[in-house]
């Protein structure tokens, strides 16, 4: 295995720095984001976390059905270099294609329609790793599995919990 500081634009010893630190207190590794979606009118809204937006639904935008494919994308290319440089690969080219269906006819209210979420997502990771072993590959494709922050909720049932406030006046 290669000694390289950096691999793939990753910092090992960051990146190894953080590791133990989460080893030791595994609450640095929380996460607690908060997205606020604002109506824009129409289908349109702006959506905010922290200091970061991002219009949706407004032409030239994505709509929130193709930002979680995205979403999936962008993360298992992130989890697919960061675990190909903690394997000593190094990667030339990496991308990742995902792709699903879904059926808008319960979303446009239509009764006994289908879910109108995705019922199926399928995606692709294409890499190119100059000399690197089956035995890499099947490590690199065990860890994107199990790591990815986007493709863990999609693979399970996550509680989601509603509340509406309501003002009247």
């Amino acid at each position: 295995m290669t000694t390289e500081a950096t691999i793939n634009g990753v910092d090992l010893q960051e990146l190894h720095g953080f590791r133990e630190k989460a080893r030791e207190d595994p609450s640095c590794a929380d996460r607690n984001p908060i997205a606020l979606a604002e109506w824009k009118g129409g289908d349109r809204s702006l959506v905010r976390i922290g200091d970061e937006t991002i219009e949706m639904n407004a032409p030239g935008t994505l709509s929130p059905m193709q930002l979680l494919l995205a979403s999936l994308a962008a993360c298992d290319v992130d989890v697919a270099s960061q675990h190909a440089a903690l394997l000593g690969l190094k990667l030339e080219s990496l991308s990742v294609e995902a792709k699903g269906h879904f059926n808008v006819r319960s979303y446009i209210g239509l009764e006994d329609a289908p879910a109108s979420g995705y019922d199926g997502i399928d995606y692709t990771i294409r890499l190119r790793a100059p000399g690197a072993s089956t035995d890499q590959i099947a490590r690199l494709r065990q860890a994107i599995e199990r790591s990815s922050p986007v493709g863990d909720p999609l693979t399970r049932s996550v509680p989601l919990r509603l509340s509406v406030e309501v003002e009247t006046a």
